[in-house]
């Protein structure tokens, strides 16, 4: 009989197990919850706590190692559980939307974004022909994406990360569905297009009645938008609040545990440093423009992406490049390790005590690449899916330490998982075992492999919970201490800056517009576009 009790969602008993060598384990266990319609209920906890793992059951996407059963799931009055897969196709997209947590790897490379959203206005809509264009062109401006009617017919690979993470914003939400699955939806993006995503998301919320099911580790977006809370650890809910209450007086342990892991300048363990002496990283006039390439009749065209910055690093300092999605900031970072060849015409220097980082090649450039290291914003995109984790560790050790024996490779590998928080067992496994947090550890791990001189951080910190990114905030700061070593941290968490740097440089439109010591930029901005980003800050 159908069942009617006021929810868009309700769960009761849902348990999720997954098959491993050493028996059946279960990742989700007795989860209840329920949603009403204009509701946000957001599943807080650690990587790996189960909370991706609920999403997936509740849309029956499960991995085939992975089983689930529950006394019921419920949208509205279906039972989602006794479904035939030919109306779950419906549902999911349609009457569900899921923002997956990883855009680079959801979105189809072959295929224009526009046609991918076309796709999902064609299945669950009535919108054809020119008006189905034209309400494409309407959704990714509303996300926030410039020049939309142009950027349609681009590619995923022509975006930075916010901007993948906007698009997958705007396929799930196309649909107007009356539920939202957001696995964490701003985790890419910089605080002023977070900011404008969570007032876009609470409109059609309003506008729709819409119903979000979200999952984040960011307590901070959490206390703006949620509704009610519900703290997950090892498969199972420990604490189920209202969210004023959940944050006023968390009765959890664990809950404050995460609450105080947070990171600001008020926590920080080292103390802002004055770097003196010659700068280790020193980059002079950088300019990047990828060229478009036409016929030989018509010549080329191009986009200036950089357009001229300068900055200089010195051992031991934290310098925190900041700034929108889509102002160059990536950009810098290939363009310092060489990563732009053949895509983009780089001009300029970045010289590395004393050496011209941007004329390396061959041989020299990988001697160049033993000192500079990078770690990059999605972790499952830049390690092998087809590799154990203990061969992607040694490979960088093979390659660029060859003074180190096999044996001193594994050594050191199996120290790095510890130092980055991940079981020695994890040599043996591939990346598609882990979570999102966990890979991001062993990108971490591989980084550091080879004891660089400095490190380039491209927001390594965004994919993990609280806790663990203060044990990884914690370890490289322990590093810099003892090795000496120069960070370049691309971010746009304002917790981990105030938390890590010493020195701020503010990017916009391709430019550093601002630059100075870390308390000075945070305390006193003086151009506009530092000034928008720290109001945009969503703080506990």
């Amino acid at each position: 009989m159908p069942v009617d009790d006021g929810f868009v969602l309700d769960v009761d008993g849902l348990h999720v197990g997954i098959e491993t060598e050493g028996g059946l384990k279960l990742a989700v266990s007795a989860l209840d919850l329920a949603i009403s319609a204009g509701q946000t209920f957001a599943l807080v906890g650690e990587s790996g706590s189960g909370k991706s793992m609920t999403a997936l059951a509740l849309l029956r996407l499960l991995p085939d190692a992975a089983g689930m059963r529950a006394s019921h799931v419920r949208l509205g009055n279906v039972e989602l559980t006794r479904l035939p897969e030919r109306d779950m196709r419906r549902i999911r997209g349609g009457e569900v939307g899921m923002i997956f947590q990883e855009p680079s790897t959801c979105l189809n490379p072959v295929l224009t974004i526009g046609k991918q959203l076309s796709e999902i206005l064609q299945l669950h809509t009535d919108y054809r022909g020119a008006a189905l264009r034209k309400r494409a062109v309407q959704w990714l401006e509303r996300v926030g994406i410039p020049e939309p009617e142009r950027r349609l017919d681009d590619y995923p690979f022509q975006f930075s990360g916010g901007q993948k993470q906007r698009i997958m914003i705007a396929m799930a939400l196309a649909a107007e569905p009356r539920l939202l699955i957001a696995d964490e939806p701003t985790t890419a993006l910089d605080v002023t297009v977070q900011n404008q995503i969570l007032e876009l998301l609470a409109d059609i919320q309003r506008e729709l009645g819409l119903a979000i099911l979200l999952i984040t580790h960011d307590l901070a977006v959490v206390k703006k938008v949620a509704h009610h809370v519900a703290l997950m650890r090892y498969g199972e809910i420990v604490e189920v609040r209202d969210a004023p209450g959940f944050f006023a007086d968390p009765h959890h342990p664990y809950a404050q545990e995460l609450l105080a892991a947070i990171p600001t300048m008020e926590k920080r363990k080292r103390p802002i440093i004055q770097a003196e002496g010659e700068p280790v990283l020193d980059v002079r006039n950088l300019r990047v423009r990828y060229v478009k390439r036409r016929s030989w009749l018509r010549g080329s065209s191009g986009v200036e992406v950089l357009k001229g910055i300068d900055f200089s690093l010195r051992e031991g300092e934290t310098l925190a490049l900041l700034g929108g999605s889509g102002c160059g900031k990536t950009t810098a970072a290939k363009a310092l390790l060489g990563l732009l060849d053949g895509q983009a015409i780089v001009e300029g220097q970045a010289l590395f005590r004393g050496e011209n980082l941007l004329d390396a090649r061959g041989r020299e450039l990988k001697r160049m690449r033993r000192h500079v290291q990078i770690v990059f914003q999605d972790p499952y995109a830049s390690l092998d899916p087809r590799m154990p984790i203990g061969e992607i560790l040694a490979e960088g050790m093979a390659a660029l330490r060859t003074e180190w024996s096999r044996a001193e490779r594994e050594e050191r590998a199996a120290h790095l998982l510890e130092q980055v928080g991940l079981p020695s067992d994890s040599i043996r496994r591939y990346p598609h075992e882990f979570s999102g947090g966990q890979r991001q550890r062993i990108a971490i791990a591989r980084a550091l492999a080879v004891e660089p001189a400095v490190l380039i951080c491209d927001e390594p910190t965004s994919a993990l919970d609280v806790s663990v990114q203060a044990q990884i905030l914690d370890l490289l700061q322990s590093l810099q201490d003892t090795l000496r070593l120069a960070c370049l941290f691309i971010t746009h968490n304002f917790g981990v800056v105030e938390y890590m740097a010493d020195r701020i440089a503010i990017m916009h439109e391709g430019r550093i517009v601002e630059q100075g010591g870390a308390r000075e930029v945070l305390t006193s901005p003086r151009h506009p576009q530092t000034q928008a980003l720290l109001a945009a800050v969503p703080r506990l």
